[in-house]
C-alpha cells in the first residue's frame, strides 16, 4: 500500500478543493426543499461547480457515471443517480455526495444528509451518523490506525441499534479521485490493510449507517446501492488532512459546529 504524504504545494490545492467541495453544499441547502428534484438538485450543482468555480464534477462520467453529483434518498445507501422526475416529499432523507475536481486536478470530497420537512426516525439516524463521523474525525492525529477510528464509528452506531455497511469505505484523496488507504468503516482491517495515520495524509471519512441490517445490493442500472431490507441510511463524509498534531477538516461547511476539535 502506497499512502501519499502531500507536500506544502500540494496541501494548499488541497485546502481548495476542500473549500469548493463545501461550499457547493452551502450553496445548494437553501434549495433542497419538498417538490425539487434530484435533477434539478444535480443541475444546480453541475453549473455551479463549472460557471461559478471553474471545476468539474468529478463524479461525471467516471467509470459510466451519469451525473455530476450522488443524490441517495431513503434506503438508497450511496451512488444514487439525479432524475428529474424523482420528486422530494415531506418526510424524505437526501444525502448529496459532491466531489469538485479544481483547474489544478485536485479533488475535494464531501457529503451531507437533508431531512425533508418532519422525519423522527430519519432525523435521528442522520443525526447518529454525523456523530459517528465527528467522534471518528476527532481522534485522527499522527500514530492512530484506521482500525481505531472504524471502532469508535462501530461502536456508536451499534450502541445507538444501527448497523455500519461494509461494502463501501473511504479513501485517500488528491490528484486521484480515490488514492490509498481504503477506510473501511467497521473493525474488518486485515494487518497489512491497517494504516498508521502519518503528516500529510489526505483521506475521507464517510460513514453509511443504516436504521436496519448492514447488507446492501446494487440495483440493475449497475449504480444505485441500496439497503437489502430498504431500511433507511444516511451518509456524511469529509476530506481530511492529517496535521503534524491532529486534524484539518477541508470541507467544513460554514454551518458546522466543529467544536469537538477543541481541547
Amino acid at each position: 500500500m502506497n499512502i501519499p504524504i502531500k507536500t506544502a504545494d500540494e496541501i494548499e490545492k488541497m485546502r481548495e478543493a476542500g473549500r469548493q467541495a463545501a461550499s457547493v453544499l452551502e450553496m445548494i441547502t437553501p434549495h433542497v426543499v419538498a417538490g425539487i428534484s434530484t435533477g434539478e438538485v444535480d443541475r444546480l450543482c453541475h453549473e455551479y461547480i463549472v460557471d461559478e468555480l471553474g471545476s468539474t464534477p468529478a463524479p461525471l462520467n467516471y467509470h459510466g457515471f451519469p451525473k455530476a453529483t450522488c443524490t441517495s434518498i431513503n434506503h438508497v445507501v450511496c451512488h444514487g443517480i439525479p432524475d428529474f422526475a424523482k420528486k422530494l416529499k415531506n418526510g424524505d432523507i437526501m444525502n448529496l455526495d459532491i466531489t469538485v475536481k479544481t483547474a489544478d486536478g485536485y479533488h475535494g470530497d464531501s457529503s451531507m444528509m437533508f431531512v425533508v420537512g418532519d422525519s423522527i426516525q430519519g432525523g435521528r439516524l442522520a443525526r447518529i451518523t454525523q456523530e459517528c463521523l465527528y467522534k471518528s474525525i476527532a481522534q485522527v492525529r499522527p500514530g492512530v490506525r484506521l482500525s481505531e477510528l472504524a471502532r469508535t464509528i462501530q461502536q456508536h452506531a451499534e450502541d445507538n441499534g444501527y448497523s455500519v455497511v461494509r461494502d463501501f469505505c473511504g479513501h485517500g484523496i488528491g490528484t486521484g479521485f480515490h488514492e490509498d488507504p481504503q477506510f473501511l468503516h467497521y473493525d474488518g482491517y486485515e494487518p497489512s490493510a491497517d494504516a498508521e495515520l502519518a503528516e500529510g495524509m489526505c483521506f475521507t471519512i464517510e460513514p453509511m449507517i443504516n436504521v436496519g441490517d448492514y447488507r446492501t445490493k446494487v440495483l440493475r442500472d449497475g449504480w444505485t446501492a441500496v439497503t437489502k431490507d430498504k431500511s433507511l441510511s444516511a451518509q456524511w463524509e469529509h476530506t481530511l488532512l492529517v496535521t503534524a498534531t491532529g486534524v484539518e477538516v477541508l470541507t467544513a461547511r460554514g454551518d458546522e459546529d466543529m467544536s469537538f476539535l477543541e481541547g
